[in-house]
C-alpha cells in the first residue's frame, strides 16, 4: 500500500496521483507539484489515502510545498495574460497564412512557457510562427496540436442531453466507441443524433453496451423459431430496456397474430410452465384482512348495516334473533316500519287514511299533502273504476283493425293515452 493525494490540473476530469510526503493536506488546498511540464499548481481533490501499488504510475512525484497566497496571486496575473496571448498568437497566423485553429492558451505557473493549442486537418510548419510568438512573448513558445476530442474537452459545452459534456465533466480518458454500439441499442444510425460537439460519436455510447450485450445473449435471436406459451412462433423484435420480445404467431385458420412476451417465459418448456403458474394462481388461498382488499360477505354485510332499502324482490335482511311477522299476524303498536320492504311508511300527519282517487290527479301540481277529503270524494272513487268500454266497429277490407285503448293494459309507468287513432284508407289519407 503507497500513500497517495488525487490533484487535478485546469479543471480537468483525471486526476493525478501525487506522493504527500508525509504533509496533512486537505481537500481542496493547492500545491505546487512538479510535472512533465514543469512546475504547476493544482487542486487536492483526495485527501491522503492509501493505495494499491499498481494503480500508481511509477515514479512518483512529491508534493514541493502547499500553496500559499503570494502562489494564488502569481498565478492569477498569469491567467489574466492568457487572454491577450491567444489574440496575439490569432494575428500572428492570420498574417503567416497558416491552415490552423487556435483553441487555447496556457501559461505556466511560474510563466517560464507559454502552450498553444490548435487543430488542422494536415500537418503545419509553423517554424516562422514560433520564431515570431518568441520575440513577441520573451519566454519559451510551445504549439501543441490537438485532436477534436481534445478540443470539446479543453472548451466544454451542452450536449445533446442537455447536459455538460462528459469528457469536460468526469471523464478521465477517451474510450473507443463503434457504430456497432449503436446498432446493438436500436439507435437511429443518423450521424447528427448519434455525434457529439465534436462530430464524432458521443462517448456515452460506450455506457450501457455491457448491459445490451448480455441481454442479447439471454434474449432469443429474430427471425428463428421459439416456443411460447401459445404455441410456436417467430422472433420478431427483442425490446431490451422492457426484456420483453415481440412473437409472430399463426393460428390453424392461416390468420397471423404478434404477441408480446417476457423473455424468461419462451424456451422449451414454455406452455408447461405458463400452465404451472396458473394452476398455482388457482390454488392460492384468498388473503383475507391484506391491505386494501374487502370480502364479498362482509361487503354485504357492511350495506345491511347501513340501512341499504332492499332491491324489488329481495327479501331484507333481519338481524339474529328477531322473527319476520306473518301476514295475518299484527304488527306491535309504536312501530312505524313497514312489514315488508314494498311498502312506504306512511307520512307524518293526524293518520287518517287519505282516499284513493285519481292517480293522475294526485300527481298533478293542484294537489296538497294532508289535505282534507272532498264531499265528492265516492263520486271520484266510482269514476275510477274501469267502465266497460264499447265493441270497436269492424275495421273495413285492406285495413288493419285498431285496438281501442284500454286501462287494464296500462302499463307501469303511466303513459297517458289520447284515444284511439283514427283508421288509415289504402290511400294514405283519414277515412271519413
Amino acid at each position: 500500500m503507497v500513500k497517495v493525494i488525487g490533484v487535478k490540473f485546469r479543471n480537468s476530469g483525471r486526476v493525478y496521483y501525487f506522493d504527500p510526503v508525509d504533509m496533512d493536506i486537505q481537500p481542496g488546498s493547492g500545491v505546487i507539484v512538479e510535472t512533465a511540464r514543469g512546475v504547476e499548481y493544482g487542486e487536492v481533490t483526495m485527501g491522503v489515502t492509501e493505495v494499491e501499488e499498481d494503480t500508481v504510475v511509477s515514479p512518483l512525484k512529491a508534493v514541493q510545498r502547499v500553496a500559499a497566497d503570494e502562489d494564488r496571486r502569481l498565478l492569477q496575473l498569469y491567467r489574466d495574460k492568457e487572454k491577450e496571448a491567444f489574440d496575439i498568437c490569432q494575428r500572428k497566423i492570420e498574417e503567416h497564412g497558416l491552415d490552423m485553429k487556435l483553441v487555447n492558451a496556457e501559461y505556466t505557473f511560474n510563466g517560464s512557457k507559454v502552450v498553444f493549442y490548435f487543430t488542422a486537418d494536415e500537418r503545419v510548419d509553423f517554424r516562422e510562427l514560433v520564431k515570431d510568438l518568441a520575440y513577441v512573448f520573451k519566454t519559451r513558445i510551445e504549439l501543441r496540436q490537438i485532436g477534436v476530442r481534445d478540443e470539446a474537452k479543453m472548451l466544454g459545452g451542452l450536449g445533446p442531453c442537455g447536459r455538460p459534456v462528459c469528457c469536460k465533466q468526469f471523464l478521465d480518458d477517451f474510450r473507443p466507441v463503434s457504430i456497432k454500439m449503436a446498432k446493438e441499442q436500436n439507435l437511429s444510425l443518423s450521424p447528427t443524433k448519434i455525434s457529439g460537439l465534436c462530430g464524432r460519436l458521443m462517448c456515452c455510447l460506450q455506457y450501457e453496451e455491457s448491459c445490451y450485450e448480455q441481454m442479447h445473449k439471454l434474449m432469443p435471436k429474430t427471425g428463428k423459431e421459439i416456443e411460447t406459451p401459445d404455441g410456436v412462433g417467430i422472433a420478431v423484435e427483442n425490446n431490451v430496456i422492457t426484456e420483453k420480445t415481440k412473437v409472430k404467431l399463426t393460428a390453424e385458420d392461416g390468420t397471423i397474430d404478434i404477441r408480446e412476451y417476457p423473455y424468461q417465459d419462451l424456451g422449451p418448456g414454455a406452455r408447461e410452465r405458463a400452465l404451472e403458474r396458473a394452476a398455482q394462481a388457482m390454488n392460492e388461498p384468498e388473503k383475507e384482512g391484506a391491505e386494501g382488499f374487502t370480502p364479498l360477505r362482509q361487503t354485504n354485510s357492511l350495506r345491511q348495516s347501513r340501512g341499504r332499502q332492499p332491491r324489488r324482490g329481495e327479501q331484507a335482511a333481519q338481524p339474529k334473533g328477531e322473527k319476520t311477522p306473518s301476514k295475518g299476524e299484527k304488527q306491535p303498536k309504536g312501530d312505524n316500519s313497514p312489514q315488508n320492504g314494498n311498502e312506504r311508511p306512511q307520512p307524518k300527519g293526524d293518520g287518517k287514511p287519505q282516499p284513493k282517487g285519481n292517480k293522475n290527479q294526485n300527481r298533478s301540481k293542484g294537489s296538497k299533502e294532508n289535505k282534507p277529503p272532498k264531499a265528492e270524494a265516492p263520486a271520484v272513487k266510482a269514476e275510477s273504476e274501469p267502465k266497460a268500454e264499447p265493441s270497436p266497429a269492424p275495421a273495413p277490407e285492406g285495413t288493419k283493425a285498431v285496438v281501442p285503448f284500454s286501462r287494464k293494459h296500462r302499463s307501469n309507468n303511466r303513459r297517458r293515452s289520447f284515444g284511439p287513432r283514427t283508421p288509415t284508407a289504402p290511400g294514405g289519407g283519414q277515412q271519413g
